[in-house]
């Protein structure tokens, strides 16, 4: 099995893909199960880019998709949530309510897109802040989120921060720079019974490694981490399982046998 459990599409704010399209393009590539994660990111504040998430229409596609190309490939329902410490009862009583209401989701990915309201993408997050200092700070934010909401099943690309570094000699995470604050949050995860993700849009990005990195992926096997999920952030369509073959070696060299994928909110484990 081959499963990309990170994708959007165009309910998502950043992204004008078709789902149809994206589906059709996971076929293309071989690929056995497409999660969609289509954004939902209340309280964004760049009002430029709509991070809400529409939810009983974005059921209804992916409903009809399934039902569509149930012979071809197998379609599940996810969201990537952008958590902030002030919305962690909020985002409880939304998937209490996603579910009570008849949209229960497969699989819910946790992500930091914003620190101190502000997001890594842009350059206001950098232009206060050296490079460490800037690092230093997503991952506190991020072990802050963790504290305050803990309703997802993996975190997402535990050190997406760097992809956006204004210099590129800063667009490489440094474990051993950062190793007490990245431990402290593996540790969350694990205690918690969550997981994380390799994220290949590190690659896409330019990046010489994934979102984590193999020093962040190998330390989390290390400290007993075992569900990892695959995912490609793809935004367009021919990201879509991007480098999955490569990915599925770099998890086999940091010490994994299996991937995970979920289904009604629970993991199941694939041998690589």
């Amino acid at each position: 099995m081959t499963a990309d459990y990170h994708l959007h599409s165009s309910f998502s704010g950043d992204s004008q893909t078709n789902p149809e399209d994206a589906v059709r393009a996971g076929i293309e590539r071989g690929l056995s199960l497409l999660c969609f994660t289509d954004h939902f990111d209340p309280d964004y504040p760049y009002p430029e880019v709509f991070m809400e998430l529409d939810v009983p229409a974005y059921v209804s596609e992916i409903r009809k998709l399934q039902a569509l190309y149930q012979e071809q490939i197998e379609i599940r329902l996810g969201a990537e949530l952008g958590i902030q410490p002030h919305l962690g009862e909020f985002l409880r009583s939304w998937a209490g309510d996603c579910a009570s209401g008849g949209y229960p989701f497969d699989f819910l990915i946790g992500s930091t897109h914003l620190v101190d309201r502000l997001d890594p993408y842009y350059p206001d997050y950098w232009e206060a802040r050296t490079a460490r200092d800037a690092v230093s700070r997503y991952l506190e934010a991020t072990l802050e989120n963790i504290r305050a909401f803990d309703g997802f099943d993996v975190y997402g690309h535990l050190d997406y921060v760097i992809r956006y570094a204004p210099r590129t000699e800063d667009r490489a995470f440094s474990y051993a720079a950062h190793a007490e604050q990245m431990d402290a949050i593996l540790r969350l995860l694990i205690e918690k019974g969550k997981g994380i993700e390799i994220n290949t849009g590190g690659w896409k990005a330019g990046l010489a490694e994934t979102n984590p990195c193999r020093d962040v992926l190998r330390r989390y096997r290390e400290l007993g981490g075992e569900i990892i999920t695959m995912g490609s952030d793809a935004h367009t369509p021919e990201y879509i399982g991007y480098r999955f073959a490569d990915a599925k070696e770099v998890l086999k060299a940091c010490g994994f046998r299996y991937f995970t994928v979920f289904r009604e909110r629970r993991p199941a484990f694939m041998r690589l």
